[in-house]
């Protein structure tokens, strides 16, 4: 360790070993009181709340008092990071996520986000469940978690860079004593200062090409809660992985299931979406295919350029190799372009190495912002990743604020000069570094939309127009899909508990490209099933890619295809083969929603838990403008004719109007099937009986749930 790294804190243990996926103790490092210490997992929390978020969530729910609302900047905030009993497999696909838990900067309740890296099972390994990190340090510090020798360390370590791609890879060679790979470092960014969308960057090193790469817990301001704490890095450092790491209950099952999910993905990918070639770029093609690649900031879904941001350009620009970010995870999607010379900002010239984009990126930075230029997205996925900004919430604010300077709404003098036209790259990375950098428009920008509509509203814009067009809900910037057509996809976003995230109930390809969810019921159903289940994947450590995006070549032809139960049933064996416990499909989706239910309670708690909050703006319901109703005129007049509506001589003015009444009344009509499905009532809060019968009734849940019945 270099001569001049002060230890400012010191906590040594004996590193348990793994129990069937846990190691039955949690880490807390409090920062303003230079705190290190263990916290007991207990049996109940367990059962309750499985690892992962639910660890997360229970952690967070107890870091402050019951009767306090806390804001993000509180010293009391915790930022949680846990894997959950299955992470760390390396036998079995997509075993090696963390997630991050902390009340939010966009939003003011609890955000919780999945990435992939080696934190998550490199902290469990050492000997720790979750790890929650209090309290606000009066410089910078690294915490530092030795799982080898069984230390904690508080580190002052001076000189260390900002931005995540040099500091990660000093931390690492500061750490490794020889050995990258045993070191994984979480990092966010000189951009996380600024702004409220910082994302926190986890490391793992790649052998093949001998760089330290990254993946993204992206959203609602993890990052900007970790800058904020004076959290400079978390380095944990733990040698030996191997199949048994977690000490599994049936080695043998657990082989078995491994192997038999590994094969599907070796021999099916190739034939279906290639996701070890192109990884999520796949996606662009077909959502343009089927008018839903997000364009002109959700106005459109079509980008006549899309072939130019697809699955075939990346295939060119990724770099061939093994991009698996854990170990033996067969989906390999994790791809990169090496050697990519940057055109701007503080290392314009140099040659550095993008780790992506995924689609969520491309159809950001790209075709939302009227842009079709693969280099620039690559430049943009750089940036925000280096910087530690959420490149969804870059994207999307980008967006909302060019179709406000095209429609006049702002000019240059708010903008500080900036043409925020449609497809002004320039201008949209200029925007970019000035959120990262605090200065400028992009000072308010990178605040966020919620933020934004505020601001600009101050400043002469039309607010009605701004709830309508600004991608927002509960705070949290849209991710890239466009919605109109597709209720499901509506209510996937509206009632996401964090904020409008497909991860949670990301409905809209089989709404849309498969037709799986035909009637209103299905739909409805739909939004109980699918967001309980991928909660489930956040308990447990896991990424949700193995489950459907490979899936057996008789899928279609079984009864539920949009399940693709043969892979739950699948997972259900994993459960039981690392924990013990004898587990079928149901139960499941009955672990989850005890964590669901737990955390509605916790947003309202937080003051966000009712049905007002669950609203979404009217972009993501139908067209606003008159041009993007005529864009697709004989679609929406087709529909106000089944309707019933004489729509001959009316004004395109008209026609939005009545097609506006008809959707927003589908919307609140979906949104009471959900409610009654979930046993919420019709303020969308959870029924005390539905809370006992999940075993969530304790009396502080109650408390808050009690004045809402």
């Amino acid at each position: 360790m270099a001569p001049d790294v002060t230890r400012l804190a010191e906590y040594e243990y004996e590193v348990p070993g793994v129990e069937k996926g846990y190691t039955n103790q949690t880490l807390y490092v409090d920062l303003g009181g230079n705190e290190i210490r263990a916290k007991e997992v207990s049996e109940e929390m367990k059962e309750l709340f499985v690892g992962g978020r639910g660890f997360d969530m229970w952690l967070l729910w107890h870091a402050f008092p019951l009767d306090r609302r806390i804001a993000w900047d509180d010293p009391e905030n915790a930022l949680c990071i846990s894997s959950g009993p299955l992470g760390g497999t390396t036998n079995f696909p997509g075993s090696g996520k963390s997630i991050v838990a902390c009340i939010s900067p966009l939003t003011g309740i609890p955000i919780d986000s999945n990435v992939g890296g080696y934190f998550g099972p490199y902290l469990k390994f050492s000997g720790w469940d979750a790890l929650e990190v209090q309290g606000r340090a009066d410089n910078d510090v690294v915490v530092y978690i030795d799982g080898d020798e069984g230390r904690v360390q508080l580190l002052d370590i001076p000189g260390l860079p900002d931005d995540s791609h040099l500091l990660a890879d000093q931390l690492t060679e500061l750490f490794a004593d020889g050995d990258p790979k045993s070191v994984s470092v979480v990092s966010a960014g000189s951009g996380a200062d600024t702004c409220y969308f910082g994302c926190l960057n986890f490391s793992w090193y790649d052998p093949q090409r001998q760089a330290v790469r990254y993946k993204q817990a992206g959203r609602g301001g993890t990052g900007t809660v970790f800058r904020d704490k004076n959290i400079k890095a978390l380095v944990v450092k733990h040698t030996g992985v191997s199949p048994t790491s977690n000490n599994p209950a049936d080695p043998e099952l657990l082989k078995e299931i491994g192997k038999k999910h590994t094969k599907e993905i070796v021999q099916l990918d190739p034939k279906q979406n290639r996701m070890a070639v192109v990884g999520t770029t796949h996606l662009v093609p077909i959502m343009n295919e089927y008018d839903l690649l997000p364009t002109h900031n959700y106005r459109y879904g079509r980008h006549e350029g899309a072939d130019q941001v697809g699955e075939a350009k990346y295939e060119e620009l990724f770099d061939r190799g093994f991009d698996g970010c854990w170990r033996g995870c067969t989906v390999a999607c994790s791809h990169l372009i090496k050697n990519f010379e940057l055109t701007s900002g503080p290392y314009k010239g140099e040659t550095v190495y993008v780790d992506g984009p995924e689609y969520e990126t491309v159809a950001g930075c790209g075709p939302n912002c009227g842009i079709a230029d693969p280099y620039h997205i690559a430049e943009m996925n750089f940036y925000c990743d280096t910087y530690g900004l959420d490149t969804i919430s870059v994207a999307t604010a980008t967006a909302f604020v060019m179709e406000l300077y095209e429609m006049g709404e702002i000019d240059d003098d708010v903008t500080g000069g900036l043409q925020l036209t449609f497809g002004n790259q320039e201008a949209a990375l200029e925007l970019l570094h000035q959120m990262a950098q605090g200065r400028g428009f992009g000072k308010h920008v990178g605040k966020g939309i919620h933020y934004l509509k505020d601001y600009l509203a101050e400043r002469g814009v039309d607010p009605s127009l701004m709830q309508d067009i600004g991608m927002e809900a509960k705070g949290l910037e849209y991710s890239e899909y466009v919605t109109k057509e597709s209720l499901a996809q509506q209510g996937g976003y509206g009632l996401a508990l964090k904020g409008p995230q497909h991860d949670e109930a990301w409905l809209i390809f089989l709404d849309m490209v498969h037709g799986y969810l035909p009637s209103f019921e299905d739909k409805a159903e739909a939004l109980h099933w699918f967001p309980m289940w991928r909660t489930w994947f956040s308990l447990n450590g896991l990424c949700k890619l193995p489950w459907n995006d490979i899936v057996p070549e008789d899928n279609e032809e079984t009864e539920e295809p949009a399940k693709v139960m043969e892979h739950v049933r699948n997972y259900a064996t994993f459960f039981k083969a690392v924990t013990g416990r004898d587990v079928g499909p149901d139960d499941l989706i009955r672990q989850s929603e005890r964590v669901y239910n737990f955390q509605r309670v916790f947003n309202l708690r937080m003051g966000k838990g009712t049905r007002e909050h669950d609203s979404i703006p009217y972009r993501s319901v139908g067209p606003v403008t008159v041009d993007e109703y005529e864009s697709r005129m004989e679609r929406y007049d087709g529909q106000l004719e089944e309707l019933g509506h004489d729509i001959d001589g009316k004004t395109t003015e008209e026609k939005v109007a009545l097609l506006r009444e008809h959707r927003e009344q589908q919307y609140e009509t979906l949104i009471d099937a959900v409610y009654r499905r979930r046993g919420w009532n019709k303020n969308g809060v959870p029924a005390i009986d539905h809370l006992h019968e999940l075993g969530i009734d304790f009396p502080d849940v109650i408390e808050i749930v009690k004045p809402y019945q």
